[in-house]
């Protein structure tokens, strides 16, 4: 553990250090950037702040490499994958933050993306679901890249409010991290080193390091760089421990449920998924594109209510852990004692969630009954 340790702490520091300075270089690129009528601030802001989370994450990656307890994950050819992988999202998100690329380019350069990831030993191999194993070699890729883009674009979905995606992306790195470092110990007490948990722990300080210059009032945003590559990382990490054959077998031992590398990355990213979801058929039911833009979020929806914008993220933060932790308990912890607890932090997310409705709708009943 205190070598995942000092790996969260060494890209937290080099993302702290690194963001002020991609800001002040990417000044240059955003005075005369135009504002559009979904964004929440009132002057233009740098929006490179991915670089500074993919340098943190790509310096962490290299630090580790130095390290022999890692040296069963760098004899694979994902960690090169994923450097190249990287590389085109830095080139792509910078492009698209600058000069605002059509939907469709966007897109190609995501399957690309996957396609890189799918060639490198990124493979979604088999499902721990009975006994579900996916022969077909184009199959098994096209189900990488699909899962990959999809996790993309639900981080991307999610990057609205000010700190919001690098929080959630945070949150999910480290349920994740606790996840595959428990089953990588009882996979192998003695080379424990796990894809996932490396991703994940690097993925964890990168963020964590933003956050302080992201959250609001925000003085960086990420762009389509920083929400491409958590999106990328997140998606690697579940599909490298839900296809390790020997954490399948893992997988079985004590109260684990044979299912949780499938359901937990979905878990991770429930809130993002389901935003993206609802803006997919929202968009296609008023006959418009599913990609193009607009101010209906899960987290516009919040504001709407009457939360301010740190309220608002808190609040989906909290919602996003109370989600992930109960899953993640539910594989470590008798069910019976977690779904009490589990049903207690929901009811009390709710209330916190609606109670700006629930009072407005009270003061306006009060008012009618003044009236009356």
């Amino acid at each position: 553990m205190r070598i995942y340790l000092l790996l969260i702490a060494f890209s937290f520091t080099a993302s702290y250090l690194l963001t002020p300075i991609v800001r002040s270089v990417g000044h240059r690129f955003t005075n005369n950037q135009m504002l559009r009528d979904r964004d929440q601030h009132q002057v233009p802001i740098v929006k490179f702040g991915g670089v500074a989370i993919i340098a943190a994450f790509a310096m962490g990656l290299w630090l580790a490499s130095n390290f022999h307890f890692f040296r069963g994950v760098f004899s694979g050819y994902v960690p090169q994958g994923l450097s190249y992988a990287l590389i085109v999202i830095l080139i792509l998100g910078l492009a698209d933050d600058m000069f605002d690329l059509r939907w469709w380019i966007k897109l190609l350069g995501q399957i690309f993306v996957g396609f890189i990831m799918a060639t490198h030993g990124v493979l979604i191999q088999s499902l721990p679901v009975g006994s579900w194993h996916i022969n077909a070699q184009w199959l098994q890729i096209v189900l990488t890249v699909f899962l990959i883009v999809l996790t993309m674009n639900a981080i991307n979905f999610s990057d609205g409010l000010d700190g919001l995606a690098a929080g959630l992306a945070a949150i999910g790195a480290a349920t994740f991290f606790i996840y595959s470092y428990v089953l990588a110990t009882h996979v192998s007490a003695d080379d424990y080193a796990n894809v996932g948990a490396l991703l994940c722990a690097l993925l964890l300080g990168a963020c964590l390091g933003f956050l302080p210059h992201n959250f609001n009032p925000a003085n960086i945003f990420m762009g389509e760089s920083g929400v491409l590559a958590i999106g990328l990382i997140l998606s690697v990490s579940a599909i490298a421990v839900t296809g390790d054959v020997r954490g399948l077998e893992a997988q079985r031992f004590r109260n684990i449920p044979a299912y949780m590398p499938v359901v937990l990355p979905m878990v991770i990213v429930f809130l993002p998924v389901l935003d993206l979801v609802l803006s997919v058929l929202r968009r296609l039911a008023n006959k418009r594109s599913p990609f193009s833009p607009d101010s209906k979020h899960i987290h516009h929806r919040m504001l709407a209510q009457g939360h301010s914008v740190r309220r608002a993220v808190i609040l989906l933060y909290i919602w996003a852990a109370v989600i992930a932790v109960s899953v993640v308990a539910i594989a470590f912890i008798p069910v019976a004692l977690v779904v009490p607890v589990a049903l207690v932090l929901f009811l009390a997310a709710a209330i916190g969630t609606w109670w700006p409705l629930v009072l407005r709708r009270i003061n306006a009943l009060l008012k009618r009954l003044r009236k009356a």
